[in-house]
């Protein structure tokens, strides 16, 4: 039996909840309410969501606080509802942590795919193996702190990481010889809207290479699997 998914919509007009909420759950989702974030929080702390749907504009904390609050800590995918005429906004929620959005006035039918395709996504995220215990991983050459956000060779050698780079080498290193494609990396490193940024993760393994490899055009650490994404190669073990 398919997994019934529970969804928090946070909406300050009742019409919109009441609309949200009676059309999920004919879909087969289970919804909980909030007027505001304030009550969303509230709602957070006392249960277990799969999903948040989040309107931006709302009296009180508005939508893009409580996203950078929930990207800050473990929280579930969300969805922003956006004014059409708000573009700066949605880049902004998808730069603090969101992982879509669907403008207003939308047709449900359109936000209930949004809100399958990120379940699918993130639901389908590979389980991290062995995963190693402590701050601090060695593989090959290298140590990376992740404390400090660096690596080093030896005593000597320290290469600071861009805190881009520091996110897609944690996903890496926790998922060792584990295909990724750039959906998952992506879903990993919070920067999730992938119609809109996919190359942002060619372009963050671009940068990664040139301070892990040997060559980066031939790189053998963190290789390419077309028409896959890509997978770290190696073994990692905590210091």
């Amino acid at each position: 039996m398919e997994t019934t998914h529970h969804i928090l919509v946070v909406d300050d007009h009742k019409e919109i909840r009441d609309l949200l909420a009676k059309f999920l759950v004919k879909h087969g989702m289970r919804v909980t309410v909030a007027p505001d974030a304030a009550e969303a929080r509230r709602q957070i702390k006392a249960g277990s969501f799969d999903l948040i749907v989040l309107d931006i504009m709302m009296p009180g904390e508005d939508g893009l606080s409580l996203c950078k609050y929930l990207s800050e800590s473990t929280s579930p995918p969300i969805i922003l509802l956006t004014a059409v005429t708000e573009e700066m906004d949605r880049i902004i929620g998808l730069e603090v942590g969101a992982d879509d959005y669907v403008t207003k006035p939308f047709n449900p039918r359109e936000l209930l795919a949004r809100i399958r395709a990120v379940l699918r996504r993130t639901h389908s995220m590979p389980p991290i193996r062995d995963a190693p215990a402590g701050e601090r991983l060695k593989f090959g050459r290298f140590v990376f702190d992740a404390d400090r956000r660096e690596l080093t060779v030896g005593d000597e050698i320290v290469t600071p990481l861009s805190y881009g780079e520091y996110l897609l080498l944690s996903a890496f290193l926790h998922r060792p010889n584990v295909v990724l494609t750039r959906d998952q990396l992506l879903d990993i490193t919070r920067g999730r809207a992938a119609n809109l940024f996919d190359r942002s993760i060619d372009n963050q393994v671009s940068r990664l290479r040139r301070k892990i490899e040997e060559d980066p055009k031939d790189p053998k650490i963190i290789q390419t699997i077309w028409g896959g994404g890509y997978k770290f190669v190696g073994t990692v073990e905590p210091i």
